[in-house]
């Protein structure tokens, strides 16, 4: 029978992805970027930004773990990188700020003046950010069997799926719950990625330092 995990594990991995791609605190982004465009125009951003978001993930998917390898990088010490870096942007959504971990205001300013924005910011580094592909890197090698994968594949796609959704409907979304209602969403989300953050280092020092788990 193929390794797989749990479907608890299924269902705090959806979670967390959905926390850490925070479709919802993109939206003041993607209006402002749009400003200027037609609602044709926005729902095609916001399509190719969905399927963007859909193929950096699951790249990372398939590679992630071998990028690992060639660098030389411990699962452990990964656990424990990428837990700090979920954390800090955690902290910020906690203030309902935007992470300068996934981008600074000089390259959203920079990023006004192009004319496709759908890949570069919304998809990456907004959506499908640093603290994205950690989350998939560790999720991913904790059991090395297709099935396991395509479980994983399966709630990616997902998660792209709601994310073009919510994008596409961003100005009403935007409107009836107004900047209180997103900004409540998005501490409701760096909460739940704290506790991932937490969760990565604390099993991350274990393995560093296998006395921490006597």
């Amino acid at each position: 029978m193929a390794e797989i995990g749990s479907w608890p594990e299924y269902a705090k991995f959806f979670a967390a992805m959905m926390a850490i791609v925070n479709p919802v605190g993109a939206l003041p982004i993607l209006i402002n970027l749009t400003a200027s465009d037609t609602e044709k125009q926005r729902k095609e951003i916001s399509f190719r930004a969905g399927v963007s978001c859909f193929l950096i993930l699951v790249l990372t998917l398939l590679t992630g773990e071998a990028i690992l390898r060639f660098f030389g990088i411990s699962i452990a010490s990964f656990r424990v990188g990428g837990g700090i870096l979920i954390l800090l942007m955690a902290i910020s959504m906690l203030h309902a700020k935007p992470s300068r971990v996934k981008h600074t205001d000089e390259e959203l300013q920079d990023s006004e003046d192009k004319e496709d924005v759908a890949v570069v910011p919304l998809a990456t580094p907004l959506l499908a950010g640093p603290g994205a592909i950690s989350t998939i890197i560790l999720h991913t090698q904790k059991y090395a069997s297709t099935v396991h994968l395509l479980i994983l594949g399966g709630e990616i796609l997902l998660i792209a799926l709601i994310t073009w959704v919510i994008l596409r409907t961003g100005p009403a979304i935007a409107a009836k719950l107004g900047k209180t209602g997103i900004n409540i969403v998005t501490r409701l989300m760096g909460l739940i990625m704290a506790a991932v953050g937490v969760e990565f280092i604390a099993n991350g020092l274990k393995q560093l330092f296998p006395v921490l788990a006597g």
